[in-house]
């Protein structure tokens, strides 16, 4: 179906496909600082960064982002989706660094190899980044053993630095008073909020033209509806846009309004919850 819409709307790819693909990036102020944190963290070789959002917000699309732009000076790990109750937080981090974990050696020892890894990175003139997607996953004990990461240096130079990107769960943790000396290690934080209703359609616009299409393909009141329906988390509104560009193809109709957009929503086909779209008008 999507290779058919595509080539009915004249477009070279799907436009709002729901895997983070940095190619089509909508930087929002919200967004671009953010990024900007991001970048500030690792610039200033903050010891933890903490980027926070709800979920859908774009967080894991902007770390991909930042992946893309580190340069060869940074030995990069990446933990998606840790779980403090499969697996120790020090066997994830040696892992995402393809540190090979030999289970016959004490947690001693391998926070020695780890420990030594970092030190013959910087005696090498590379720094270690470690970054956590999804960090509200990590218990109070798993955060608290990331800070004495932090407590490897070498003079004033750190020797890792920590990234965590979370949804807001996450900022709340960090704020109980059991990890009070974590949060003094957050040099940089942000939270990026939902975009609003403009935002919205340029953001619907912006992906509509990088996926090869004139962005007008959605009329000011459908973007209305889509707003309406998504309270502009990126990614349910990607999820709705999908549909309707769905129910456009069989309906032989090349513009998405408002109309397509009602009609998606009361088939059940989209499935996130949505506000009264009546203030909207026809």
């Amino acid at each position: 179906m999507a290779e058919l819409y595509n080539e009915f709307f004249g477009l070279r790819e799907r436009p709002f496909t729901l895997l983070p693909d940095p190619d089509f990036i909508y930087w929002t102020r919200q967004h671009s600082r953010a990024f900007s944190i991001l970048e500030y963290g690792i610039v200033s070789r903050a010891p933890i960064t903490v980027v926070t959002g709800e979920v859908g917000a774009g967080k894991t699309t902007l770390v991909q982002g930042l992946l893309k732009s580190m340069d060869g000076t940074i030995t990069l790990g990446l933990v998606s989706n840790a779980d403090s109750t499969r697996g120790d937080i020090l066997h994830w981090s040696m892992n995402a660094l393809s540190l090979k974990i030999d289970p016959a050696r004490s947690h001693v020892e391998l926070f020695q190899q780890f420990q030594d890894f970092l030190v013959s990175e910087y005696a090498a003139g590379r720094r270690v980044v470690l970054v956590f997607d999804e960090a509200q996953t990590l218990s109070v004990e798993s955060l608290e053993q990331l800070r004495m990461f932090t407590n490897i240096n070498s003079n004033k130079d750190e020797l890792l630095q920590l990234i965590l990107v979370g949804q807001p769960e996450l900022r709340a943790r960090i704020a109980r008073p059991e990890l009070r000396q974590f949060a003094q290690r957050v040099t940089a934080n942000y939270h990026l909020t939902t975009m609003d209703k403009d935002t919205t359609a340029h953001y619907i616009r912006h992906r509509l033209k990088v996926a090869g299409g004139t962005g007008d393909e959605f009329t000011h009141r459908a973007c209305e509806r889509v707003f309406r329906a998504t309270g502009g988390v990126p990614r349910l509104v990607n999820q709705l846009c999908d549909f309707c560009l769905v129910y456009a193809l069989a309906d032989n109709e090349k513009l998405v309004i408002a109309s397509v957009v009602d009609q998606v929503i009361e088939d059940g086909v989209y499935f996130a919850g949505y506000t009264d779209m009546r203030e909207v008008g026809e």
